[in-house]
Parts: structure tokens; C-alpha cells; sequence
């Protein structure tokens, strides 16, 4: 039996708006005979499918406006697709992070980004997977992080959803041993994407452009093709980039205790200027 393959597919990117999931809808464009793009800012989908369908004039394209972290959007969503038909690819792109010592976090903030880096990914897979197992033929591409992989202070419940990502993935690629269906999970370090932005840092914190070094980061443009190369080829998991491979190497070498006693002076740098930039200013005695 031949491998499927991407060609004259109808595909779904969640997050097209910016970043990474704009960049895989560019790259899966010329193959796919449907695009539906996914995110909360219309203007913006329908500006990538503009582009997407002077490029390539034999695709069709939809524009979801969705926020995927409320679950009757995310109901909706999947009604919207059974009515636009079967689902080839998906790509779960869309996600958000949050900064900062865990328990100085807003809760609610810390809510949405389950909803959406762990509910509406693992919902919009479940609802596609069954029909694609069934025409013995889909590709599943949900976008993680170098986070997926490692751990870090500042970051502990948005690691713990890219962790959630990979794990879920590689368990999702062995269910799908011997049915036509591909899941691949990409593992980015620092992109060059909106990401930064949106996530914010707390006072007295440096923000992530200001911690990350420019040439650390990659552009959404090799992340794309090294997903999307990832996922023709049926690999389980993409680590894009050589820095990064080469921090996956050590990491995987490195026995945790040492990993967790090097971050620790870090981890406590973080809470010392949380708890300074929180504090009420001295009063000058007279």
C-alpha cells in the first residue's frame, strides 16, 4: 500500500492568524485542494486567504472566526467542519503562554491556556481522527515546543501543556500504527513570531525578547517546512533547527537532579523580583 500523501487535501490550520500556523497554511497551500483557517481574528484570516488564493488558484478556502477556548465556540467549530467535509490534515497550531511563578498567576489566564494548548487540540483531533482512520488516510500535526522536552522555572503550567502535547502525540502515533494516519508533533525552541508579544512578562521580569537572544531564534518559515517535511515523511516527532537538536542531545543526557540544582538559582532570581517589583515603595521618613 502506497504512503498517503498531502496532495489534493483538505486541510485545517488552527492559529493561521500569525506565527508558525500563517507560515504552515503558506507551506501546505499548493498541495491542498481546501484551506480552512482557524483563529479569533478574521480581518487577518481573510487577508492569508486572499494571498493563498492568488498564489494558488485552484484552492478553495474558508475562514473560521473562532476562539477556541470557549467550549461552545469550540462546539461550533466542529459542527462548521461536518458541514465542509472530510478533514485530511489538521494542524493544531493555535496555542498561547503565560510567564511569571506559577502561584502569582491569574487563574484565569492560566484556564484559557489549557482550553486552548490542551482541550481544543485534543477535542478538534478526536473529532477528525475517527473519519480519517476510516478512509485510511489523515495527517495530524499539533505544534509543541522545545518546552514539550524540557523544563524551566517561569514557565511551569504552560511546559506542563506542551509536555501534555508531545506525550499526547507519540502515545496518538502508536494508536495509529497500521491505519493510514500520521501525528507528528514539532518542537520548536524561541520563534520569531507574535508569541513574545502576546505572552507579556510580570513587573521587575525581563520579557522573552529581552531573556532570548535574536540569534537563538528561528524563523516560522523553517519551522513550517520542517513540520510539514516531518509529516510527509511520517516522523513521529520534528525538532527544527541544529541548536535545537543539539539542546534535545544534551537535555536527554542530562540526569534531572543536575538539570533541576542548575535552574535553581534562576527559579529563585524569578521570585526575588517578582516579590520586589509587587512590593509598596518605601516611605521616606521625614
Amino acid at each position: 500500500m502506497s504512503s498517503p500523501t498531502l496532495e489534493n487535501t483538505t486541510v485545517v490550520v488552527t492559529g493561521a492568524s500569525a506565527g508558525i500556523g500563517r507560515a504552515i497554511a503558506r507551506r501546505l497551500a499548493p498541495t491542498a485542494r481546501v484551506m480552512i483557517l482557524v483563529a479569533r481574528r478574521l480581518d487577518r484570516l481573510e487577508e492569508l486567504a486572499r494571498e493563498l488564493t492568488a498564489a494558488n488558484p485552484r484552492l478553495t478556502t474558508h475562514c473560521l472566526r473562532v476562539d477556541l477556548a470557549e467550549p461552545t465556540e469550540l462546539d461550533g467549530l466542529c459542527a462548521s467542519l461536518e458541514a465542509l467535509g472530510p478533514v485530511d490534515v489538521i494542524v493544531n497550531s493555535a496555542g498561547i503562554g503565560d510567564y511569571g511563578v506559577f502561584d502569582r498567576m491569574s487563574w484565569s489566564r492560566l484556564e484559557t491556556m489549557l482550553r486552548l494548548n490542551v482541550v481544543a487540540l485534543t477535542r478538534l483531533t478526536h473529532h477528525v481522527v475517527g473519519g480519517m482512520i476510516a478512509r485510511r488516510r489523515g495527517f495530524i500535526l499539533n505544534v509543541s515546543s522545545g518546552f514539550g522536552l524540557a523544563f524551566t522555572p517561569a514557565f511551569a503550567a504552560y511546559i506542563g501543556t506542551k509536555h501534555y502535547v508531545s506525550g499526547f502525540t507519540e502515545g496518538l502515533a502508536l494508536d495509529l500504527v497500521g491505519t493510514g494516519v500520521v501525528a507528528t508533533h514539532v518542537c520548536p525552541g524561541p520563534v520569531a513570531t507574535e508569541f513574545a508579544l502576546v505572552t507579556g512578562a510580570p513587573e521587575g521580569m525581563p520579557t522573552i525578547e529581552e531573556a532570548v537572544p535574536r540569534w537563538i531564534m528561528v524563523t516560522p518559515e523553517l519551522v513550517a517546512d520542517a513540520a510539514v517535511r516531518g509529516l510527509e515523511t511520517g516522523r513521529a516527532m520534528v525538532v527544527p533547527g541544529l541548536l535545537m537538536k543539539v539542546l534535545w542531545i544534551l537535555n536527554g543526557i542530562t540526569p534531572r537532579p543536575i538539570t533541576r540544582m542548575v535552574m535553581a538559582p534562576l527559579a529563585r532570581l524569578y521570585r526575588q523580583r517578582e516579590l520586589e517589583a509587587a512590593a509598596p515603595p518605601k516611605q521616606l521618613s521625614s
